[in-house]
């Protein structure tokens, strides 16, 4: 090299997440940059995790943690003011690429001025296109290079709108092992090996234990009745959730066809261990029902909003999917029940409960499929967005779609809006 010349600028990524969850997908993202570009640098908006593997963080993720409405307006101004911050910050560097990690309400807008002014741009975990208002993924284009998907489906959707996107595989397809440990779970939770186990998870906002819990411990009580011996555990998210369940369990009242004084055993956290002990599951839509799946267990899906929240998204058919679980879409067809709005009442979740519990060969028949499509999520997700990022800022051409990103069917497919 001629002595005049300066030496190349080491790679420089900047990257912002705001919830735990970005916060570890950024450690991982950073870590697998790290063995491709050893004296890279890493800055922007991240959580302990992302800090403790190398980032420079401006703010912490907890800057950006903020949910619900009343929340967020009070905290908008400063929201702002960092983003603006954050914007001018970055500019100024010229980074080899800005990662957008999910907090899509932060980091849409925040990709979309950077790509204007010349910097690449990655938005990492798709908002759930496959489900609701799937035109949204042509505005995502236009903020993002590239996007990085858990699921692989959602690359098929943002090909639709010509926007190019890549499935990584999903974090928790790595925290679950193939081969259920059942027994090994309840010995952990000291539940009998001989005797059913039910585990009940209603969710892990007090919006939802308000909607389902009672509708839950009536159905429990009910199968309670039916299996002698039933035990029944129910994983609480946090502590708030716990009192407000635990006052439910003693106002809910008793019914002919429900045991009395049903024992409910509530657990602190444990959620992955609950599932993995049960033989069946009784949860609310989300990501509760990934997590059954990839610990191989059988499931009742449970679905209610408020009423004039389901009532908005029917009349304006913001729901683009005939599907609402991640097993059933993730399959294309309906492999576990999913009870909605209305139709959720205690009576037809129990009888739903009972039909699994009754039906060995069908249980059996759901883990095959369970870990057929546990294989599909398995990726390496930092490592394999570290290689869709390598490529975009070498400017070599991205690997073509997996052969996993299979596209959805057509009662899952919307139109293409009109140009």
């Amino acid at each position: 090299m001629n002595p005049t010349e300066s030496a190349p600028r080491p790679r420089l990524f900047a990257l912002v997440a705001g919830e735990a969850s970005g916060d570890l997908l950024g450690a991982d993202l950073i870590r697998a940059l790290r063995v491709r570009y050893p004296d890279a640098r890493f800055v922007g908006i991240g959580g302990d995790q992302m800090i403790a593997a190398g980032l420079e963080a401006w703010y912490p993720a907890e800057k950006l943690s903020v949910m619900g409405l009343v929340e967020v307006l009070k905290h908008l101004a400063e929201l702002l003011r960092i983003r603006a911050d954050v914007s001018r910050r970055i500019q100024a560097l010229k980074p080899d690429a800005f990662i957008g990690i999910d907090a899509p309400d932060f980091n849409l807008g925040l990709e979309k001025k950077l790509k204007t002014a010349g910097i690449r741009t990655v938005h990492y975990v798709s908002p759930s296109v496959w489900a609701w208002r799937e035109g949204r993924a042509a505005k995502i284009g236009r903020s993002a290079d590239v996007v990085l998907c858990l699921f692989p489906m959602e690359p098929p959707i943002y090909a639709r709108y010509h926007v190019t996107a890549r499935f990584v595989g999903h974090p928790l397809a790595d925290r679950f092992p193939l081969v259920n440990e059942h027994h090994a779970a309840r010995r952990t939770l000291g539940l009998s090996d001989d005797a059913p186990v039910l585990a009940l998870l209603p969710g892990s906002r007090l919006g939802e234990i308000e909607r389902l819990g009672a509708i839950f411990i009536e159905a429990a009580r009910r199968c309670a009745k039916a299996i002698p011996g039933l035990q029944i555990v129910a994983p609480m998210a946090t502590e708030a959730c716990r009192a407000r369940f635990s006052a439910l369990m003693s106002a809910t009242p008793d019914t002919d066809d429900a045991q009395p004084d049903t024992p409910i055993r509530l657990l602190d956290g444990n959620a992955h261990l609950a599932m993995q002990a049960a033989d069946v599951v009784l949860l609310a839509s989300g990501t509760a029902a990934l997590e059954a799946m990839l610990a191989k267990r059988p499931m009742v899906v449970a679905y209610k909003v408020a009423a004039w929240t389901y009532r908005l998204v029917t009349w304006f058919k913001l729901m683009r999917t005939t599907r609402f679980s991640l097993p059933n879409v993730l399959a294309g067809r309906e492999l576990v029940p999913e009870i909605l709005q209305d139709a959720c009442t205690a009576p037809a979740l129990a009888d739903a409960l009972l039909q699994l519990f009754g039906d060995a060969s069908a249980r059996m028949a759901l883990l095959a499929e369970f870990e057929r499509l546990h294989r599909t999520l398995h990726g390496a997700p930092g490592s394999h967005a570290a290689d869709v990022v390598s490529a975009l800022v070498e400017g070599r051409p991205l690997d073509p779609p997996s052969s996993s990103d299979a596209p959805l069917s057509d009662s899952q497919r919307a139109p293409l809006p009109p140009h």
